[in-house]
């Protein structure tokens, strides 16, 4: 179930409860507020938000990119791609067996004269394609990946408070020279990222990601 589908639900819930307080034989008026103070939405602020690190890394990256200058949708298809080859390098260090879609992403097979000088990104070197309309994409095979699809991908992950956690990772990497951000970025996310467990044990497993170890992170 998602935050937004949790939330309503809440309210659903919390609405009954009013409305039955209200009908109580004797119910005071005091009750009813009790009731109401319950909403959803604070609810929802006071649960943590469990997330696997690939969507964490993705926003993050992105957060990076737009530091050094990327326009945003650009920034976006950059941080999916360093998740994804972050992904695929921790694969191949625990031994999980790769799809071929997966070994190919990391083989270089765009023509020349398609590709842009690469971008150095978080330690990651990226491939960039133009669109038709002369913006800048990761490669998503032959074509430019879409930036539109990051976005929903991230809304699906983070919910309710991804415009929290894009807020805490944009004053963290404003402390930085662009530069030194993009030196240092990798090991900043190590500082705040979801802790699971090593090896196959963590593969793709959710946990808590705390949004104070964001800002906190040095």
């Amino acid at each position: 179930m998602s935050m937004r589908d949790f939330a309503r639900g809440m309210r659903e819930t919390y609405g009954r409860g009013i409305r039955c307080a209200a009908g109580k034989v004797g119910a005071t008026p005091d009750e009813i507020p009790s009731l109401a103070s319950k909403s959803a939405s604070g609810l929802a602020d006071a649960m943590p938000l469990e997330v696997n690190r690939a969507p964490v890394l993705t926003l993050w990256a992105a957060v990076v990119a737009e530091r050094l200058g990327h326009p945003a949708d650009t920034a976006l298809t950059l941080g999916r791609a360093v998740a994804g080859s972050a992904a695929r390098v921790k694969a191949r260090n625990i031994g999980r067996e790769e799809r071929k879609a997966d070994r190919d992403a990391d083989t270089a097979k765009l023509r020349s004269d398609h590709v842009t000088a690469p971008v150095f990104l978080l330690g990651k070197t990226i491939r960039l394609l133009p669109t038709t309309d002369g913006e800048l994409r990761t490669a998503d095979g032959e074509q430019p990946a879409d930036p539109m699809a990051v976005q929903r991908y991230l809304a699906k992950a983070f919910g309710d408070h991804l415009d929290e956690v894009r807020q805490a990772m944009d004053e963290l990497a404003s402390r930085y020279d662009p530069a030194e951000l993009n030196r240092i970025g990798f090991r900043l996310y190590e500082k705040f990222r979801p802790d699971v467990p090593p090896g196959n044990e963590g593969w793709g497993k959710r946990a808590v990601l705390d949004v104070e170890m964001i800002r906190a992170a040095t």
